[in-house]
């Protein structure tokens, strides 16, 4: 089922209504549903490799920590946030200031910042272990049946 964007995100806590939360495609509502979003979003970055190792290990840690917890919701959200962390630093490494087009919606010419692009890197190896993680795909697979 695809993601439900006409929630009231300000109001519902996906912690204490799992049953609200639905998976979506890639990184959908990474930044709406909380309390994840609040718990995860002030530790990622990835400005440079050290800061993008610091970030998507502590998120990965999340990752774990939520799935010790039996929290299916934190587990995606954990996994999209690294998720994101690769799209963002691969935007970066592609387009200087992460801008794809320009003022008249032309594509600005492509780069390529090695730092940025070790940046992803980092962040597709967390990403990698988390959305191959079984117990991860047994959770997912259950909440999808139980819930879309």
């Amino acid at each position: 089922m695809a993601f439900n964007y006409n929630l009231d995100f300000e109001k519902i806590d996906f912690r204490k209504n799992p049953e609200m939360y639905r998976v979506g495609r890639g990184e959908q509502g990474v930044l709406l549903v909380e309390p994840y979003k609040s718990e995860i979003l002030q530790h990622w970055r990835f400005k440079n490799p050290e800061i993008a190792a610091e970030s998507s290990d502590k998120i990965y840690q999340m990752f774990l920590d939520y799935k010790e917890k039996e929290d299916f919701v934190g587990m995606d959200m954990a996994r999209k946030f690294l998720q994101m962390g690769y799209t963002r630093a691969r935007r970066y490494t592609n387009y200087k200031g992460g801008k794809k087009y320009d003022e008249d919606d032309k594509v600005n010419d492509r780069q390529n910042d090695p730092v940025k692009a070790e940046s992803a890197t980092i962040f597709m190896e967390k990403w990698k272990l988390a959305r191959e993680d079984k117990n991860y795909l047994m959770r997912k697979k259950d909440h999808q049946k139980k819930y879309g």
